[in-house]
């Protein structure tokens, strides 16, 4: 439990912290609309489905002041740089911005489910009521008009009106229906087969958020659900209850009067709407700043690497920004980690073909004349990850799949610099590098730089500083007799470098032993670029193999997230 707790314990109690107040907001509206006198009437034609309708509707209200914040990049940059001095808990939290915005995401598709079918329900109780297929009250309450003596309670007018008629002839109908198609859209486009499928289904339909909040902020203002107001004399529902047939004929029961509630949506996202809105302002003012190309180089395995320069551009090791190509499309941005070093004089990524965009951008390329600049191209960025801290740790582990090893090629670049300058602010004494890839390919546009590390720290004598690992996890029956062939050559056959490549996956058990045994008192930074799955191996390890003991060996786990 100790461990778990090293890993995950701020991370529990934020979500404990984000439930705890959705359950709070949940109860004490529910109890509001279910006990509070000026509703008695609206739930006496209503019943239970008055509470299960507003309850709902409070956490929607908080979620939908939230689930923006995750998204705005440059805030949580800030926020990130802000909490350098609070520890490296604090910004953890930051990178799992996406996955915070997934459950907000969640409560509230759940949430407007309830709030929906409770709202069908009363439109049902309210179409009978004024139909008077239920009690005496029932039908004089739903009797009542708009005079100089009340007001109305029931939304339904007329005898021949329809629950369908009010629901597209109402302002609450009709931005609830708008709103509930656009928050369908956006949740079935969100689901990962779609999202890496069909990444611009996605990424348009995630636009239709433009159109869900400007319902929800009109969808309050058609005060549907209407409450007793205080009358001179006042109307004692206690005594007049019964008595609907005296009421507006004895001083005691007055006409009772109802009114609306006061829209209070539009208090709760307008601080988040300003902050996004102010976020999209300085994207396009990044997207109107000229990008210029360096150098482009297409590497084996369809990769493209792309060296950049834009005037006053900074970068921290590990960094990502999001690029837009407007001869591909205007509105889509895509994020690329940076390979390059905080040391160099541009800023580069590596660029895989996976999907239209990518696949398009690196065709475009690979027609222009040579020499020539690349098609036009926006940046914005950087922006922070889980990589920046690396250096905060004496010891890192870092874990690479496939194309996920970018970030780290910007951390081994930069400590070749730190390394060639004598930079006495290198903290990080040790670092475990793990790359697994499916094709031997793969390895070649990164093998330059190990073996430009490997001479280095060898020359140093610094030989023990980085130790890497090459994992192949897929290969053929004539790769494997060549590798036996030239097995007993002092380099490598696939990679050139000292170390040879292994075969399979790794066994995590073993390598977190012996980083244990090496390490016996060291915080461990262990840093992964790649799938879920692995991800989920990784963490559970960091877990078993913590000590309870803080004096002894700590691994913290972190992911890049985009």
């Amino acid at each position: 439990m100790g461990n778990w707790i090293i890993n995950n314990g701020l991370s529990a109690l934020t979500l404990v912290v984000w439930m705890g107040i959705n359950i709070f907001l949940f109860v004490y509206f529910y109890f509001r609309y279910d006990l509070r006198d000026e509703f008695y009437y609206t739930r006496h034609i209503l019943g239970a489905a008055l509470a299960w309708a507003r309850a709902p509707a409070a956490v929607l209200n908080f979620n939908c002041l939230l689930i923006l914040l995750p998204v705005c990049r440059n805030l949580l940059s800030l926020l990130r740089g802000s909490f350098m001095c609070c520890g490296r808990s604090m910004r953890k939290q930051l990178d799992k911005n996406i996955t915070f915005h997934k459950l907000v995401a969640y409560m509230i598709g759940l949430m407007t489910a309830v709030h929906t079918v409770a709202h069908l329900l009363n439109m049902e109780w309210f179409k009978n009521s004024r139909r008077a297929l239920y009690d005496e009250l029932s039908t004089a309450l739903s009797s009542l008009d708009d005079t100089d003596n009340g007001t109305y309670l029931n939304p339904i007018r007329s005898v021949s009106a329809t629950p369908t008629l009010v629901v597209f002839t109402t302002i609450a109908g009709i931005t609830g229906v708008i709103i509930t198609l656009a928050l369908i859209l956006i949740i079935t486009s969100s689901m990962e087969v779609i999202r890496r499928s069909y990444f611009e289904v996605f990424w348009y339909t995630h636009h239709l958020f433009i159109i869900f909040f400007a319902g929800l902020v009109i969808h309050g203002a058609g005060r549907i659900v209407r409450s007793q107001t205080t009358t001179n004399p006042p109307h004692n529902h206690t005594f007049c209850k019964n008595r609907p047939q005296d009421w507006g004929k004895i001083k005691e029961c007055p006409i009772p009067q109802f009114a609306g509630g006061f829209p209070q949506t539009w208090m709760w996202v307008i601080g988040p709407m300003i902050l996004y809105l102010c976020e999209r302002v300085l994207r396009f003012i990044r997207y109107m700043q000229t990008v210029r190309y360096r150098k482009i180089v297409i590497r084996p395995s369809k990769v493209l690497e792309l060296q950049l320069v834009k005037a006053g551009f900074k970068m921290e090791v590990g960094q990502y920004v999001f690029i837009n190509v407007p001869s591909i499309s205007q509105l889509e941005w895509h994020p690329f980690t940076m390979t390059s070093a905080p040391e160099e004089d541009f800023f580069s990524v590596h660029i895989r073909s996976v999907g239209d965009w990518t696949e398009k951008l690196i065709s475009m390329v690979e027609q222009l004349p040579e020499g020539a600049q690349g098609p036009k191209m926006a940046v914005d960025g950087p922006f922070g990850t889980a990589s920046e801290d690396v250096f905060d740790y004496e010891v890192s582990m870092l874990v690479g799949a496939g194309i996920g090893v970018t970030p780290f090629a910007s951390i081994l670049k930069s400590i070749w610099y730190k390394f060639k300058e004598s930079n006495p602010m290198l903290r990080t004494r040790k670092i475990y590098f793990y790359w697994l890839c499916r094709e031997t390919h793969a390895f070649e546009w990164f093998a330059d730089l190990l073996q430009v590390l490997e001479r280095e720290m060898e020359e140093r004598g610094m030989g023990n500083f980085l130790t890497y690992k090459l994992f192949l996890t897929g290969w053929d029956h004539s790769h494997t007799a060549h590798v036996m062939v030239h097995f007993d050559e002092d380099k490598d056959v696939v990679t050139g470098l000292k170390q040879k490549t292994h075969y399979g996956r790794p066994n995590w058990d073993r390598e977190f032993e012996q980083i244990s045994k090496e390490n016996p008192t060291s915080v461990v930074g262990t840093f992964l670029c790649g799938p879920a799955a692995l991800a989920k191996t990784l963490e559970k390890h960091c877990i078993s193999y913590s000590d309870v003991d803080p004096r002894k060996i700590q691994f913290y786990f972190n992911k890049e997230n985009f």
